[in-house]
């Protein structure tokens, strides 16, 4: 080896050794040309969601446990929504978000698992309760929704997000924009993007990197203080992350 061959050599160790550059948090991918599957997207959350997502242009179906029920539910929405069964939902859609009442959460995902196997899948069930002192969280045994949902596919994404957004908000067609931040969780960067990219597509909506789903039970339990924060001003609160 000759001395310019070891210089080079060593410079090229050096090269190897300084970090790449840290990925911009904001440079987010295309997902205008992915289909989005709501599953619950019968009920208030999901319909919501269903609406401003296929308004921003995104192709949207909707699933319900009975075709009749998502077929209706798209028709009144319009904006070439579909209705589908939840297995069919889960089939033809690249993300699959899961709205589907609590009680259902379990057994809902149970029933998808093959359905659902690959598909990068974001959870925004809040497990509450109720009494006469109002709403008040509930912890799953495996830690939140989104862990439980984690537990359930294995063979899929979970991610959790869309948890804080009112669905009178999203529902009405003379709101332009849904003020407001998205928390985003989950275990892989490339995943987290995408939700967050989703998120963006509704106007005056942002998602925001929030941590890991082991984070996810104090996202999804926040919700039982938006509500009191709702009930006492008759508001529709959402959150704003500052300073990023």
């Amino acid at each position: 080896m000759t001395a310019s061959d070891g210089a080079n050599s060593a410079n090229g160790a050096d090269a190897a050794a300084k970090k790449a550059p840290a990925k911009d948090p904001w440079d987010l991918p295309d997902v205008s040309g992915l289909v989005v599957g709501v599953l619950g997207g019968t009920g208030d959350q999901g319909r919501g969601l269903a609406y401003r997502l296929a308004k921003a242009g995104q192709q949207v179906i909707i699933g319900s446990r009975a075709a009749e029920r998502a077929q209706t539910a798209a028709a009144e929405l319009g904006l070439g929504i579909e209705g589908a069964d939840n297995a069919e939902c889960a089939r033809r859609s690249d993300i699959v978000i899961v709205a589907v009442p609590w009680d259902g959460h379990a057994k809902t995902l149970e029933a998808l698992r093959e359905e659902l196997a690959g598909k990068l899948v974001v959870d925004c069930v809040n497990p509450l309760g109720f009494d006469k002192q109002g709403a008040y969280a509930l912890k799953p045994e495996e830690g939140s929704a989104a862990e439980q949902a984690a537990a359930l596919l294995p063979e899929s994404r979970v991610t959790a997000a869309f948890h804080h957004l009112s669905a009178v908000l999203l529902s009405d067609p003379e709101i332009a924009e849904i003020d407001t931040d998205v928390m985003v969780l989950g275990e892989k960067r490339a995943d987290t993007d995408i939700v967050q990219a989703l998120a963006g597509r509704i106007p005056g909506m942002r998602g925001v990197f929030a941590g890991r789903l082991r984070n996810a039970h104090q996202v999804e339990a926040l919700v039982a203080n938006l509500i009191s924060v709702n009930r006492r001003h008759k508001a529709h609160a959402g959150l704003r992350i500052t300073d990023v």
